[in-house]
């Protein structure tokens, strides 16, 4: 007897409706499309573990300050390129008091959310040197990141850092790096799938080799101190949001207001260079852009062409969120701590039925709990893995979509509530006793 929750000819004929009978080639939202024309279909509301949307209530500190914007008419006006000034200082502050990092608010710059920050530093960063138009990214990692750079038309290569932490990082990243033709080194931290969180010896081997090399590093910070094995919340004091940014000078950080604050939907994002190499000019910019200096060309050439700007309501929100956090009137992992609930109930749900989590180690020191974690079956693909789980109402990507070289799924905890563990446990005991042996 089968105990699946949805018909499995259904399933079947609305992935090929879909055009994703391969489900290491879709996408993230050709999964969501799938669910929602399942979960319309059938009446049974799915486990969405497929896309990171925030799955808590937006700050009401953001909200307030920009619903008073709107009132004060700020509506009528283009915002500047570079920014609402409060937003820069607030920013210049907060990375200050979370990363112990110094860094000029004119060398921040609004964007909407961090999916343009990578965009328009991709651009950038790829034409900063002739013949050095590749970028390096440390996998597994957020799979539209390549998809800027299929759209941008420039090429990219990728390793996952599975077999290749600590002291092995280098030797890994020097082989490419010797090549020649790579511009930069892109990875998240943490990292978006696994929840791996590179080491201070990592982070000092990429910043010692971006020196060395002269290539810029691009950090992207989507889930700012949300390693809740510390407690990274308090302005000023240690510990810090961990940043190649303590090693070397060519770095761009992103900082997402999406999942830390839960202000997704307004789109803003923040693209931070260091100071040295927002001033530095490469002769091959001014030949592309004509424009020499990196961040002029950022904010007048690229966000210009772009979107002329950043929405200006969100930026009152944003800029009063980062004040109350340096203040610290606002205790940033007050709220988003929910998420490592989740996720350690989610996988022992998991580990109980058979499943095994892939990325489980940073060093000698388990994984934390997050956003993210990562799981596999025994002798099944990720593609085949997510394709079963559709039949018991559970979406999904799988890792080779995120770059990795492991067979598994990413399993995002935002949109299940800790009252839908139970249907969850139900749906993975029908799964388990379909396919224990």
């Amino acid at each position: 007897m089968q105990h699946n929750l949805i018909d499995k000819q259904l399933v079947d004929s609305t992935m090929a409706q879909c055009g994703a009978n391969n489900l290491d080639n879709a996408s993230i939202r050709d999964i969501v499309k799938i669910a929602n024309l399942l979960e319309k279909a059938t009446g049974e509301k799915f486990i969405r573990m497929e896309m990171g949307v925030p799955g808590l209530p937006p700050s009401q500190i953001g909200t307030k300050a920009e619903i008073e914007a709107l009132k004060q008419g700020v509506a009528q006006f283009y915002p500047m390129l570079e920014g609402l000034p409060a937003l820069s200082q607030e920013a210049s502050r907060f990375v200050k008091n979370f990363m112990d990092i110094d860094i000029n608010p004119g060398s921040i710059i609004p964007t909407v959310g961090s999916m343009q920050a990578s965009y328009t530093a991709f651009m950038a960063v790829t034409e900063c040197k002739k013949g050095q138009d590749t970028m390096l990214f440390i996998d597994p990692g957020f799979p539209v990141q390549k998809t800027q750079m299929e759209v941008i038309g420039k090429p990219y290569i990728t390793f996952d850092i599975y077999e290749y932490r600590g002291k092995k990082l280098e030797t890994k990243l020097r082989e490419y790096l010797d090549k020649g033709n790579i511009a930069g080194i892109v990875y998240s931290n943490p990292n978006n799938p696994s929840w791996v969180c590179l080491t201070e010896e990592e982070l000092q081997i990429i910043g010692k080799l971006a020196t060395e090399y002269d290539v810029i590093v691009l950090e992207d910070l989507a889930y700012f101190a949300m390693d809740f094995r510390k407690d990274l919340s308090h302005p000023g004091e240690a510990p810090f949001q961990p940043t190649v940014a303590k090693y070397t000078d060519n770095y761009i950080f992103m900082i997402s207001s999406s999942k830390l604050f839960s202000y997704a939907g307004q789109r803003l994002g923040l693209l931070c260079v260091s100071d040295s190499l927002f001033k530095r000019e490469y002769p091959h910019l001014q030949e592309r852009f004509h424009s020499a200096q990196l961040g002029y060309t950022l904010t007048y050439k690229l966000i210009y062409t772009f979107t002329s700007g950043t929405a200006h309501s969100p930026q009152y929100a944003v800029a009063a969120i980062l004040k109350a956090a340096n203040e610290g009137t606002l205790n940033i992992l007050a709220d988003v701590r929910e998420y490592g609930l989740r996720a350690k109930t989610m996988k022992k749900l998991y580990t109980d039925a058979g499943f095994k989590v892939v990325y489980d180690k940073d060093g000698d020191e388990p994984v934390a709990d997050g956003f993210y974690f990562t799981i596999m079956y025994p002798g099944m693909t990720g593609a085949e893995l997510a394709h079963e789980l559709l039949y018991y109402g559970i979406s999904s990507i799988t890792l080779k979509g995120c770059g990795s070289s492991r067979e598994g799924l990413r399993a995002c905890v935002s949109q299940i509530s800790m009252d839908q563990m139970e249907p969850l446990k139900e749906r993975i005991e029908r799964f388990r006793k379909d396919h224990e042996k």
